[in-house]
């Protein structure tokens, strides 16, 4: 694959009952990129996200997630390419009744990592998104922008090469957006590949990436020119 860590190929995926989600989606996302993916509710970023994680495949053409692609992944090797990803949701997932640094320890353990390096990971992770303070609070003493920042850490727990984004901003105010996209783009200046998905189209405007836009599960856009993001998404509401 050379450079490129995903390359999706000619993706479409049909459901029985709703019809196409995706319809002959083509794009690569190369190492250390950051990546927009953008699109109305319905659009199709949550069918594409799960596709890359392989929780379904595609109904034709291929999907490549470093060395392991759809068309061949038995499901015994999905465990070990989902330790290459990093996925943080819109609503945290946070267990409960553990935590800060019980949530983003679970990571580490479920993948039966030396119990003497859990603990020094999981103080080096929470210092890197600035929560090292709040590491024994639990998920309701937290703000969402800190329980984001919990479920940033967790994700970042195997040193994955791309880290996943589901509107990770979708349910914050707009300073803990603002602080939670900053330390998305700190952890990709590390070298860690991130796929964002968002409708947040200020965002966008202020980051000046490259994105990737869907409409109805096409992908109709693919670059960086935001005043045309801008016009299609208010042309379509």
């Amino acid at each position: 694959m050379g450079g490129e860590i995903v390359r999706v190929a000619n993706v479409s995926k049909d459901y029985p009952r709703s019809g196409a989600a995706l319809r002959d989606v083509s794009f690569d996302i190369r190492k250390g990129e950051f990546v927009f993916l953008v699109g109305h509710s319905g659009a199709g970023k949550s069918t594409l996200l799960r596709l890359l994680t392989m929780a379904e495949r595609p109904t034709r053409g291929e999907i490549r997630v470093s060395e392991y692609s759809s068309a061949s992944i038995r499901s015994g090797e999905i465990p070990r390419l989902r330790r290459k990803l990093g996925i943080v949701f819109q609503d945290f997932r946070l267990l409960p009744d553990r935590t800060a640094e019980q949530n983003v320890a679970f990571a580490l353990e479920v993948v039966g990592a030396p119990r003497a390096q859990i603990a020094p990971k999981v103080a080096r992770l929470l210092t890197q998104v600035g929560l090292a303070s709040r590491a024994t609070a639990f998920p309701h003493e937290l703000s969402g922008g800190e329980q984001q920042r919990v479920a940033i850490a967790r994700a970042l727990a195997n040193d994955p090469l791309l880290l996943l984004a589901d509107e990770p901003t979708g349910n914050l105010d707009d300073r803990a957006t603002h602080a939670i996209f900053v330390l998305l783009r700190e952890i990709n200046a590390r070298g860690t590949a991130v796929l964002m998905a968002t409708h947040d189209v200020a965002l966008i405007q202020r980051a000046q990436q490259r994105f990737l836009e869907l409409d109805k599960g096409a992908l109709v856009f693919d670059g960086t020119d935001v005043a045309r993001l801008v016009a299609d998404m208010r042309g379509r509401r």
